[in-house]
């Protein structure tokens, strides 16, 4: 894997080609991840270990300081991108937050990006985040190993929804499914939350037609492309079937770029050329790439 900016920045031409091409103003990606640089060595070592919720080998091709990273995702034409943090145990929310709120003060680009876990204190920093304007929380259950419809966020949940406050949930199975994950806590949460503004991250890899059945039942429900139809993906069994592909065609305008930049083994041009292949017709791939989140959280600061 490289490691300097100067060796990605050859990069930036071929993306830029590649989203001029498609007449687009850039890219909106709404799954990226910035961290406070001790707990992202901490995620970068679970993923070099291949550890039990990794599953295979993962190589991490943008493995730069954070202002590097920013460097080249501003080189690729990536306008908007959020900068997901997620808690992984109780008490570390407030200080993952603390960073996240520093660094979109200092990066236009970045949206205002949050967690949360299920905690007594989890109702009280939400509702103060959210006031003071913070656009998009995350949630990684398969990390936390906690459930989706714990009491202690049936309150934060209907906060939210009221609010419109998107979430990007990771739920889904991928890679290493566990007693969490899986569509069912989500579909809880709804049914009492019907309200509520979802991202399911990896478009529910690889449940994918059971969440394709949420965002066709809840109008807020929405799913990110994070990694899906790369040959990555194909390679670990986790590849979308072609039979739903119209189904996914029909939900164009809920489907949201997502890449997990920096965290990624390819090229991020990958990412793109492979939702090109579905074929799935430039006014889908537009709305993916740029107008959806545009719509979903504006064009930017």
């Amino acid at each position: 894997m490289v490691t300097a900016l100067d060796d990605l920045l050859p990069e930036a031409a071929d993306v830029t080609a590649w989203w001029q091409r498609h007449g687009l103003p850039g890219l909106f990606d709404v799954h990226v991840h910035f961290m406070a640089p001790p707990v992202q060595r901490a995620v970068w070592e679970v993923f070099d270990s291949a550890g039990p919720k990794i599953g295979r080998p993962w190589p991490i091709r943008y493995r730069l300081p954070d202002d590097d990273r920013v460097a080249l995702l501003r080189a690729l034409g990536v306008r908007r991108f959020s900068a997901l943090s997620y808690a992984h145990k109780p008490g570390v929310a407030a200080f993952l937050n603390d960073w996240s709120r520093a660094f979109a003060e200092r990066v236009p680009e970045s949206l205002w990006s949050a967690t949360l876990y299920p905690e007594e204190s989890v109702l009280g920093y939400v509702t103060e985040l959210v006031a003071a304007g913070v656009e998009i929380f995350k949630v990684h259950v398969q990390v936390g190993e906690f459930l989706l419809d714990d009491p202690l966020l049936d309150p934060v949940w209907g906060l939210l929804a009221e609010a419109g406050t998107p979430v990007v949930i990771h739920v889904g199975s991928g890679p290493v499914g566990n007693e969490f994950t899986g569509p069912a806590s989500l579909r809880r949460v709804l049914a009492r939350h019907p309200r509520l503004t979802v991202i399911v991250a990896h478009l529910g890899a690889p449940e994918y037609a059971d969440f394709l059945d949420l965002a066709e039942r809840y109008d807020r429900v929405r799913l990110d492309t994070t990694m899906v139809f790369t040959d990555f993906f194909d390679e670990a069994g986790a590849r979308f079937p072609a039979a739903l592909l119209p189904r996914l065609r029909d939900l164009g305008d809920r489907v949201l770029l997502g890449t997990d930049y920096p965290t990624i083994p390819y090229p991020y041009l990958h990412q793109l050329t492979a939702l090109e292949a579905l074929d799935l017709g430039n006014e889908w791939l537009r709305a993916v790439c740029w107008d959806n989140g545009s719509s979903l959280f504006g064009p930017g600061r």
